[in-house]
């Protein structure tokens, strides 16, 4: 078997296969930081509250940036947006490096670091609006479940594991350099050895004007309320997520009786289950249909792994076998998702980039969101009351799901395809 043939029937786009090694890379470089970055800058003498708005502006210009990668890539075509995402990275972690680090001047470390949140949106979800565009509708469950397997592998999982390694062989400040070099390596091997044309091109409608494209990727939230409803679906979807990551530890060591390490595994085993995951929803989403996968993997699913992992945990204590099973299980539900990113361009054929826009927006909101259902809930209703609203939202989002019905030229396409074209359309 041929290596081209193999890629194709695994669901690696052959013209893109060279971009999804990049995105792992550059995302693995992106992520070393992750587990390491905020105690470093506190033992620098940064204080606890300009460390949080040193990250909390890194996340308002990731968002911001995560929706206009899908209107750029409309407007100038994705291998331009990646570049653009690829250069900011670039050019603000040698600022960071170079200049913020070594001075400790505040300013400066919130100007190089909270900018440089543009940069890898750009850079990754620009290569995933080049998928959408390319794939074949009957391969485009799989190879957005491949990208996501490149993405959630890099952030955080390959690349907290690497920083392991590095930090105590080299240094913290030195493994940040070298995260800089393989974010460099990944957007290289991306940009030069991908030469598949549709990505060099604007993907937008011939004719239509730059101000128009960008508002529109605005606009057709409430131009097309499926858009709407499923950039709510996504932001549900990583809300939980990030919520966890905000109370979790704290309860899994002080109230359960875990030590830090073991929380620190378990949180690893999370990621590493949603990766592989990540994949198999793909393939599931292809044949079983894009909405039945979404509403029952993850919506229903989540629900239901999200209230077996605070019960069986409560009812077990520190049971490290059973906890490694529950977080598992939350992982794997939580890539029941993944078909949302072949359904949304779907939706809007003629604008593939705006509804990837208003899919990435809900990504961004889900890191404000998620924290947000903690902040304010988790004093009146504590632990078991905020994993009751996490839940909730869910299986909301699972009725959701209901009304993301393709178009119906859309569903005529896919009617030459082994399974029945309306298993793609209804749950």
């Amino acid at each position: 078997m041929t290596v081209p043939l193999a890629l194709d029937r695994i669901g690696i786009p052959k013209s893109l296969s060279w971009g999804f090694l990049g995105v792992l890379i550059f995302m693995i470089g992106d992520g070393v930081e992750s587990g390491f970055l905020s105690p470093y800058l506190l033992h620098e003498g940064i204080s606890k509250e300009r460390v949080a708005l040193l990250f909390t502006v890194y996340g308002v210009t990731a968002s911001i940036s995560a929706w206009f990668s899908g209107a750029l890539s409309d407007l100038w075509g994705p291998r331009r947006v990646m570049t653009l995402g690829l250069g900011i990275w670039a050019a603000l972690q040698v600022a960071f490096l170079g200049l913020a680090v070594p001075t400790h001047h505040y300013w400066l470390l919130l100007t190089s670091y909270g900018l440089r949140g543009f940069g890898y949106p750009l850079f990754a979800y620009g290569f995933l609006v080049w998928v959408t565009a390319v794939t074949p509708r009957h391969r485009l469950g799989s190879a957005v479940g491949w990208f996501w397997f490149a993405f959630t592998g890099g952030l955080p999982t390959l690349g907290s594991l690497l920083a392991s390694f590095t930090v105590p062989w080299v240094g913290t400040y030195r493994t940040l350099w070298f995260a800089l070099a393989l974010v460099v390596a990944g957007g290289l091997i991306t940009l030069l050895l991908v030469r598949e044309p549709t990505g060099r091109n604007r993907l937008a409608p011939t004719g239509e004007r730059p101000v128009a494209t960008l508002l529109g990727s605005l606009s057709i939230v409430w131009r097309s309320p499926r858009i709407g409803v499923g950039a709510v679906v996504r932001t549900i979807n990583t809300a939980a997520q990030f919520g966890f990551l905000v109370f979790l530890p704290v309860f899994f060591t002080d109230t359960l009786g875990f030590s830090l390490t073991e929380w620190l595994r378990l949180l690893s085993a999370m990621f590493a289950t949603n990766i592989f995951f990540n994949l198999l929803f793909g393939l599931v989403g292809d044949r079983l249909g894009w909405q039945r996968t979404v509403a029952w993997f993850g919506g229903v699913g989540c629900a239901v792994t999200t209230l077996l992992l605070y019960y069986g945990t409560v009812a077990a204590g520190d049971d490290f076998p059973l906890a490694m099973v529950l977080v598992s299980l939350f992982g794997a539900t939580l890539a029941g998702y993944v078909p949302l990113s072949a359904l949304m361009p779907s939706l809007a054929p003629e604008h593939k980039g705006q509804a990837m826009s208003a899919l990435n927006l809900g990504a961004g909101a889900s890191t404000f969101v998620g924290p947000a259902v903690v902040a304010l809930f988790l004093g009146p209703l504590g632990v078991q009351g905020v994993m009751w609203i996490f839940a909730g939202l869910y299986l909301a989002s699972a009725g959701m799901t209901l009304f993301l019905t393709l178009p119906e030229h859309s569903a005529a396409a896919g009617a030459s395809l082994v399974r029945a074209p309306d298993r793609a359309e209804k749950v």
